[in-house]
């Protein structure tokens, strides 16, 4: 029995929220079907009997089906279907069987955002529709949100949005490795071959805010430390966006390529123009919280990913 369960805990996001958890004085179990035999988020009963076990009073919700832009389009309806399922499998289960009221933390994606905003403001989270190429994963965050308020009467849910992340323990399979993770590893490929060109997929134009993943996972953390309960979305926000072709420069500059950058013209890789989180409501929870500086971050990054491929 343990009074926190982080689900997904051998994944990027729930990988790094277990390993923070167990650095501090806390009762955690992680559940992950790659290190767990008899956990199956796919099936009701088998969640239902475990989490009758366990009984814990804090799940972190960090399971999940999902990968590259070109991965969602070639599983877009699995996307859809295993995390759905998953997520009606834990709220229904939890309410079932968990004998004090648990507080489910749910990291959800930006990418949920209509694909037409800007700066991503949590009043207009459901005012629009979400980019074709995230479609399936980001109305699963939406059926998620949504769930959460038909059990909120049995199951306080706090969900929080964040930035697209990157940083050690991010997957090193193409596939499944998210954006600037993926450029990272193609970079560190480049150098090694001494490629005398690098092609970064779309113009370089687009805007992001990345989310470095020792902050998201302390941020998800101190949700559950100073008990915030906020079932409507809250960014994990900066409120600071880089473009690609800045990023990329930061990353060869971190990886040592001294190649030329190439970047495709065709506007169909780049997705959104622009994509920032604004950070109005996050500072009412968190007034002070430093963000780790973005190019040190990348250079953490890279030495990651040059000690593990």
């Amino acid at each position: 029995m343990a009074d926190i369960l982080v689900l997904g805990s051998t994944g990027f996001i729930g990988g790094a929220v277990l390993s923070r958890l167990e650095r501090g004085d806390h009762d955690v179990a992680g559940w992950s079907r790659s290190t767990n035999s008899h956990v199956n988020l796919f099936d009701l009963q088998s969640t239902r009997l475990c989490l009758e076990w366990e009984q814990p009073k804090y799940i972190f919700n960090c399971a999940a089906h999902v990968g590259s832009m070109k991965y969602i389009s070639d599983h877009f309806a699995e996307i859809f279907h295993d995390n759905t399922l998953m997520a009606s499998n834990l709220y229904r289960a939890a309410s079932e069987v968990c004998d004090n009221q648990v507080m489910i933390i749910n990291p959800l994606s930006n990418c949920s955002y209509p694909g037409n905003s800007d700066i991503q403001r949590e009043r207009e989270w459901l005012s629009g529709e979400p980019h074709p190429s995230v479609y399936p994963y980001a109305h699963a965050k939406r059926f998620l949100y949504e769930l959460s308020v038909c059990y909120q009467r049995k199951i306080v849910s706090t969900n929080l949005i964040l930035p697209n992340t990157f940083g050690p323990g991010d997957h090193t399979d193409p596939a499944k490795t998210h954006a600037l993770s993926g450029l990272i590893q193609r970079m560190i490929e480049a150098k090694r071959l001494n490629a005398p060109l690098f092609k970064v997929w779309g113009t370089g134009a687009p805007i992001r805010e990345w989310g470095y993943i020792s902050d998201m996972a302390d941020l998800l953390t101190h949700a559950m430390d100073h008990n915030i309960r906020r079932i409507v979305p809250l960014n994990l926000a900066q409120a600071r966006g880089w473009s690609i072709a800045r990023s990329a420069r930061e990353v060869a500059e971190a990886v040592g390529y001294v190649g030329d950058l190439v970047f495709d013209t065709n506007p169909r890789y780049d997705g959104d123009p622009k994509k920032i989180l604004d950070d109005t409501e996050f500072r009412k929870f968190f007034p002070t919280y430093e963000f780790t500086d973005h190019t040190e971050a990348i250079r953490r990054t890279v030495h990651y990913y040059e000690s593990v491929l």
